[in-house]
């Protein structure tokens, strides 16, 4: 070897070409061999059939095999006549073991066999054999230049036998290398990535995700671009693995609950409690992350090998670079190994970017494959979780556990193997600078002993930081409820209280999130400058400790390319460990969720009757009051039976308990056979009226229609534009109160199921509409009469016809009997019959304000909205790169103040660490021995100026990018509340929330780091290239054409890296609308076993998000390994070029400006990274700003007005001459209304489908405003005015009573404006006062989500409670009492009538008996009036009014 390094040819060696070359190719194939056997014949994907590539390869290694044995056999006739090379020759493993007695051992054979094996065990690409014929080919380069060099000196004639069979032998092995790129035809029945490339070679020359780029760059992409998922990234084969296995730790955990439970037995029980979930929530988040582990750690574990062969190579670039310096200080070392050590680093540095990149790779797929197990376990638990869970964990909060927690254990599978490897990476750094430097690496260590305590500080205060997660849940959970009670805050003008709820919890969470970023930037800051100060420490050790001791070029610049290795594991180890902290809170965010308690399977058992409970005592809480005791009920097979009671006594709960949707504390509960249920509040599904009906059964037509008829369907569907194809708005948006819940009941009788369970299901539709479908669905002659059916009723009318009823009264049973049994027995029942009997007919034939008459309406316009909305989405979707003006967008929030220092700082330290660098490359040159010249003093104050520079650059993007953030999303805020209610009918909310949640997280943190990182490294990669044409000019000639590629690669990537990342974000919006409608849906999809397949939509909606993200990624491992390519491309030639000027250049420059070369690899990866993450988080701004040009309402309040705060005072109301369209273009929904109503007067509006009743009611709320004439209450024209001074003054009680999340005092008086005198005189007036003050709390009893812990009927009484305390002069009732009992509803009418005598009240009428003491009734017809008087005379002129009254049995 040592003769070798002196030979100024060494190619010439015959010795190291026959032995050392040949043999390192062998070597590997024949140790590896049987491992990769081994891993083979562990996973069987298929037999592959015989294709013609396997023939190629094989038919190759056959011929490679056979001019092998040619060689051998002219070079043993050549042992006869030159002895000389014998020695050599025979140490060759081709011949001495290839070809003797050993053959079956060749490494030809091998190759083969290993071919074959791979084709039966369906491997479609080998990296094992892609590696050995790499190995081989760059092994017989050495030998390929001697023979050329020989056939040039002394001609092919003198040898053209060995000649011929050497170039045909690297001949096969560039073909065998070659037919390596390609992969098989899959096993039978596989479905793979597009793309015929195998995956090691496109993690190399990326040649698929190149076409998609360059198709992304040239025309917008689609999703039919996209690949398809590969089998073991889909949702159906990651969860099935893991389901069982998390199934099974959660039994464990259960058990080991249970047991800390009867060991904690002594203490107080609270006590034993709290600490038992305690307990539970601690383990939890680590049993799944156990579990995780256990499915997704081996596949992870081949990425930390490559991470492993990645610092291999890192460690070894520092030792080549001495090498390189110490050739420059030799005057008489040949020129080749100067070559020989830049190529070498070359290579190294190629071979560290593909196992980092390939590490990289492993990490995203592993991320992406926890995220879908974890979406997929948090959906599948959403279908089983009990009421009690479920009201501790709202929608908002479901959402938020599978956007940003899912992201938070993404970022952790990435950076979690810094945890323990940046300090294994630190310990070897300082053990080589101490084979540099000597002792006084020490001074290193002590300074990195000095900076850890306090990263770990920072980091245990950040974590604590974390409640900012929890404002974050609190934010989103009420931006939930806000989106879904939008129409309550328009009418009632709350929207100003809940702007300021939403603003309190961003305050606290943005206060969280700037301590966090101070500290985090602090952290940076140390580290940062741990470099330089490591640097400083062990220099000026070194040359303090012994005169001897010289900075000379190779300790200086070798040990500052140690310390810029050790600067990587040091940056990223307190992102690590703050990410790991994450996740941990993640974990138990999630575990706390998987592990809440399920719906027992034994809640419901079956039976040989119908429907049976046996002493059922039921609660919705293991420790809340039961609400309902001593529950005994048989009902025989295909009968009916009717559930009644008052509001609150428990008649829905009822019906739960026999879906087992309760908590049985005793008895029983069994059904026969299938179940239908049908809700009290019908959930209808965003798809298709016909998806609604068939809900997932196949299409019988006769029946379908048989049963469309039956539900009164049919005229609905003649209105709608496509009949049963209209696809139906998020939670019916577009379909009346009464189509939504005839939609639940045609799906329940669609199932044709053994019992049904209805919950009041014809409270929503009027009379007329309720008989038909009791006499064609429920009653004895109806399509269900064979079948057992259990109705929770406020209809009198029916009882008679009802098998059997049950009187509940307080969650008890009173009475239960026929019809006639119970009139016989003259209790209660039979009292109440005698009193409400002949009111429950006098109902009228119209649906409400909120029902038929707007369907014609909702249909056409959220027809051509949607329309309008896809545009925008489309136009949002296909721009080829973000426009500049989000960027300019971006930092105007900021302001100019930030902007102008922050770039000026980043200057300042580049500037420092410039001079800093260049400074050492002069010691490193100074020919004194000892240095001690050297100014220490100004070295201090450099580093102390950098110092401060990097701090204030960290601190000032971080404090900006909070303030941009504050003004983003108020901005979204404000334009959300500001927007119409056509806006919000149009827009699903998933869409919205996303925006709230995804989007401003990375407003809030993921842009101002990517930033940070951007600018440091931007600014770095100036000062690289700076350095390198300083010490070498010649080297601008490569680093101008490297730079216009990187520009050009760069541009190409970004364009299409935008449009996956705007492909996966519309793709992520379904996610969470379809999450959002489940969890509401959840008891009719348990009722109806549907379960499979809402999991099967949800894993499709996964998936094609998935699609999308997959090649996101793979993209941006393309651009990272070609780029990375290209920052080698830079080493290269700062290496050669300082070869070439080895008499002209000093070891320092060239010190410097190689050691600076290798680090443009990193800088150039971080600028792309930080780019691209910028680029793609920038896209959150357009998506948060999309929603600033959409239309707007009129303004609040307007300035200045004269609008006396008495008004109105009287409550006159006049139409003069008012017309109003849903949009322009449409046909008048109202025209020529001209009409003046008195004041105290009390008018009814009644009329048919379409008539326009409710347009009325909207247009004096101005949620449309007028296309023509003027509306005046109290002679002020109300669209001169505020829309808040006028919703404001008046009041309406609406059909839907919708309440949200907080106190029952917060529900009534948001703005805290009455005294509490004045609620309870409310709700005493609105019959709630005994019910509230019964409750734990009184007015601070907690409501649920939706007001989900309180029934229909209280929750209506709750809004009447709201209008008597604002008692405005004018009301507006919009079938106000659909969802409560007669005797409830004869309550309101009396309190309305006494409370709101003095006051102007329009009823959009659905009971007639309630409007027939009006002083007037109002008959509309196609948007015109069509009669007006009083009841009286009305009838008396037998008009359109008579003929509904008669129909209802009114006269």
């Amino acid at each position: 070897m040592t003769q070798l390094c002196r030979k100024k040819h060494p190619s010439n060696q015959q010795c190291f070409q026959n032995t050392v070359l040949v043999w390192f190719p062998c070597v590997y194939l024949w140790l590896l061999a049987p491992f990769y056997a081994l891993k083979l014949y562990c996973h069987d994907c298929g037999c592959i059939r015989i294709s013609t590539l396997c023939t190629a390869k094989t038919v190759i290694g056959g011929l490679s095999f056979q001019n092998t044995r040619l060689t051998f056999t002219v070079r043993c006739n050549a042992i006869h006549t030159n002895l000389t090379l014998t020695h050599c020759r025979t140490l060759s493993p081709t011949l001495s073991l290839s070809h003797s007695s050993t053959l079956p051992l060749s490494p030809k054979v091998l190759a083969i066999c290993i071919i074959q094996l791979e084709r039966i065990r369906g491997c479609r690409s080998s990296v094992f054999l892609f590696l050995f014929w790499v190995l081989a080919v760059v092994c017989s380069l050495v030998p390929l230049r001697a023979k050329i060099q020989l056939v040039m000196y002394e001609g092919i004639t003198t040898d053209i036998v060995r000649y011929t069979a050497f170039f045909s032998y690297f001949s096969l092995q560039l073909a065998q290398l070659f037919l390596c790129c390609f992969a098989d035809q899959p096993p039978e029945g596989k479905t793979v990535l597009e793309g015929v490339l195998n995956l090691h070679t496109q993690c190399i020359i990326f040649s698929v995700p190149l076409r998609l780029v360059v198709k992304g760059y040239r025309t917008p992409l689609e999703a039919g671009d996209l690949w398809n998922l590969r089998e073991e990234d889909t949702s159906d084969k990651i969860i099935s693995d893991l389901e069982e296995e998390w199934t099974t730790e959660c039994a464990k955990l259960q058990e080991k609950t249970m047991a800390a439970g009867v060991a904690l037995g002594t203490r107080l029980p609270d006590q034993a409690q709290i600490l038992r979930k305690l307990q539970k929530e601690q383990s939890s988040g680590f049993c799944l992350l156990r579990t995780l582990a256990r499915n997704f750690g081996p596949y992870f574990l081949t990425g930390t090998m490559c991470i492993i062969f990645h610092d291999f190579f890192m460690f070894a670039i520092p030792q080549v670079l001495s090498l390189l310096l110490g050739f420059m200080n030799e005057e008489d070392a040949p020129l080749w190994k100067g070559y020989f050590y830049a190529t070498l680093m070359f290579l190294l540095s190629c071979l560290q970017s593909l196992f980092n990149h390939q590490y990289m790779y492993t990490c995203f797929t592993v991320g992406m494959r926890v995220k879908t197990a974890v979406m997929g376990l948090v959906y599948r638990k959403s279908l089983v979780i009990n009421s009690a869970s479920r009201r501790t964990c709202t929608v908002g909060e479901i959402v938020n556990l599978v956007s940003a927690d899912t992201q938070k254990l993404m970022d952790f599978v990435v950076y979690f193997n810094a945890v323990w490897l940046a300090p294994i990476e630190i310990a070897l750094c300082l053990f080589f600078l101490w084979q540099h430097l000597g002792p006084s690496a020490l001074a290193g260590i002590a300074t990195v002993i000095l900076i850890f305590p306090l990263n770990g500080f920072i980091a245990k205060k950040r974590s604590k930081l974390q409640v900012q997660m929890k404002f974050m849940d609190g934010r989103i959970k009420l931006m939930n409820e806000i989106l879904n009670g939008i129409k309550i805050l328009k009418f009632y003008a709350w929207e100003k209280a809940f702007l300021e709820q939403v603003l309190g919890y961003r305050e606290k969470e943005l206060k969280a999130l700037k301590k966090s970023q101070i500290l985090y930037s602090i952290s940076i800051a140390s580290f940062n400058s741990s470099t330089f100060l490591i640097a400083f420490a062990m220099f000026g050790v070194y040359v303090l400790i012994d005169d001897k001791n010289v900075l000379d070029a190779q300790k200086v610049f070798v040990s500052m390319a140690l310390i810029n290795i050790l600067k990587t594991p040091l940056s990223q180890l307190p992102f690590a460990m703050s990410t790991t902290m994450q996740a941990i809170v993640s974990l138990k965010r999630l575990g706390k969720y998987l592990c809440s308690e399920e719906l027992k399977d034994d809640n419901v058992a079956k039976a040989p009757l119908s429907v049976l409970i046996d002493n059922g005592t039921f609660s919705w809480t293991k420790e809340g009051p039961p609400c309902l005791k001593r529950i005994n009920v048989r009902v025989p097979q295909g009968s009916l039976v009717a559930v009644v009671g008052h509001v609150g006594s428990g008649k829905s709960s009822l019906l739960s308990a026999m879906l087992g949707e309760t908590e049985k504390r005793n008895g029983s509960v069994s059904i026969k056979g299938s179940v239908a249920y049908v809700p009290q509040q019908a959930w209808i599904q965003n798809a298709t009226v016909q998806d609604n009906v068939m809900f997932g059964r196949e299409k019988q037509k006769t029946w379908y229609q048989r049963v469309l008829d039956a539900c009164a369907l049919l005229p609905d569907l003649e209105i709608l534009p496509a009949g049963d194809s209209t696809e139906i708005g998020e939670k019916g948006l577009n379909l009346s109160g009464g189509q939504k819940q005839r939609v639940s009941l045609a799906r329940a009788v669609y199932r044709k199921a053994d019992v049904y369970l209805l919950d009041d299901p014809l409270s929503a539709v009027d009379a007329h509409v309720g008989q038909h479908i009791f006499d064609k669905v429920i009653g004895p002659k109806g399509v269900l009469r064979d079948k057992t059916r259990v109705l929770v009723t406020h209809g009198m009318s029916f009882l008679p016809q009802a098998d059997l009823i049950l009187v509940l009264v307080d969650g008890e049973i009173t009475e239960s009997g026929s019809y006639q049994e119970l009139l016989s027995r003259h209790g209660a029942f039979a009292d109440f019959i005698h009193t409400f009997a002949s009111n429950d007919r006098k109902e009228s034939v119209t649906e409400t304000a909120a029902q038929r008459g707007r369907t014609s309406f909702f249909f056409l316009t959220f027809h051509i909205l949607t329309g309008v909305c896809q545009f925008l989405a489309t136009d949002c979707l296909f721009l080829p790169q973000v426009r500049l003006e989000m960027y300019m967008e971006y930092f105007k929030t900021i302001g100019m103040a930030f902007i102008i220092p922050i770039v000026f700082l980043y200057a300042f330290q580049q500037g420092a660490s410039l001079a800093y660098n260049y400074w050492l490359s002069l010691w490193a040159d100074e020919p004194i021995v000892n240095g001690t010249q050297v100014d220490t003093d100004m070295k201090l104050a450099v580093y102390g100026a950098l110092g401060i520079a990097i701090f204030g650059t960290t601190v000032a993007i971080s404090v900006g990018g909070i303030i941009a953030s504050r003004h983003l999303h108020m901005d979204l805020l404000k334009n959300v509340l500001h927007s119409p209610m056509s806006f919000f009918e149009t827009t699903p909310s998933g869409n919205l929330l996303n925006r709230f949640a995804k989007e401003i997280d990375a407003i809030d943190c993921m842009i101002p780091d990517g930033l940070k990182m951007m600018l440091g490294y931007l600014f770095k990669l100036m000062e690289v290239c700076i350095i390198v044409m300083l010490a070498t000019p010649f080297a601008a000639v490569v680093i101008l054409p490297l730079a216009i590629l990187y520009a050009f690669v760069q541009s190409f990537y970004v364009a299409t890296s935008c449009q996956l990342r705007r492909l996966e974000s519309v793709s992520r919006s379904p996610i969470y609308t379809h999450f959002n409608e489940t969890v509401q849906g959840a008891s009719v999809i348990r009722a109806f076993g549907e379960q499979h397949r809402f999991i099967v939509q949800a894993n499709k909606r996964v998936d094609f998000n998935q699609t999308s993200y997959f090649p996101r990624f793979v993209a941006t491992r393309w651009l990272a390994v070609n780029l990375e390519f290209v920052g080698n491309g830079v080493v290269l030639a700062a290496a050669i070029l300082s070869v070439m000027g080895k008499d002209t250049l000093s070891p320092g420059i060239v010190g410097l400006a190689v050691s600076h070369s290798l680090q443009v690899t990193g800088i150039l990866s971080w600028i792309v990274r930080s780019w691209t993450d910028v680029e793609n988080n920038i896209v959150s701004v357009e998506r948060v700003k999309e929603y600033a040009d959409t239309a707007k309402e009129a303004a609040w309040n307007v300035e200045g007005s004269s609008l006396p705060l008495a008004w109105p005072q009287t409550g006159t109301i006049e139409f003069q001459d008012y017309g109003l369209q849903y949009r322009k273009g449409l046909d008048w929904a109202l025209k020529g209304i001209t009409l003046k109503i008195q004041e105290r007067e009390k008018v009814g509006i009644v009329g048919r489908t379409g008539a326009g009743k409710s347009s009325l009611a909207l247009g004096i709320f101005r949620i449309l405003e007028a296309a023509k004439g003027e509306i005046y209450i109290d002679g002020v024209n109300i669209a001169e005015i505020g829309l808040h001074d006028l919703r404001s003054r008046i009041t309406i009680i609406p059909q839907d009573p919708v309440l949200f999340s907080g106190s029952l005092r917060m529900n009534l008086d948001p703005f805290d404006t009455y005294t509490d005198e004045e609620i309870w005189s409310s709700l005493e007036l609105a019959h709630l006062k005994n019910f509230v003050s019964n409750l734990p709390d009184k007015l601070n009893y907690e409501c649920s989500e939706g007001g989900e812990n309180l029934s229909l009927g209280q929750r209506q009484l709750v809004c009447l409670a709201r209008a008597l305390l604002r008692k405005t002069k004018i009301l507006v009732l919009d079938e106000a009492t659909a969802a409560v009992d007669l005797e409830t509803d004869t309550l309101i009418q009396s309190t309305i009538r006494q409370q709101f005598e003095d006051c102007t009240v329009l009823t959009i009428a659905h009971r007639l008996n309630t409007i027939m003491d009006y002083t007037r009734v109002i008959v509309m017809d196609k948007g015109h009036i069509s009669e007006m008087d009083s009841p009286t005379n009305l009838i008396s002129n037998r008009g359109q009014f008579y003929r509904m009254c008669r129909e209802a049995g009114l006269v």
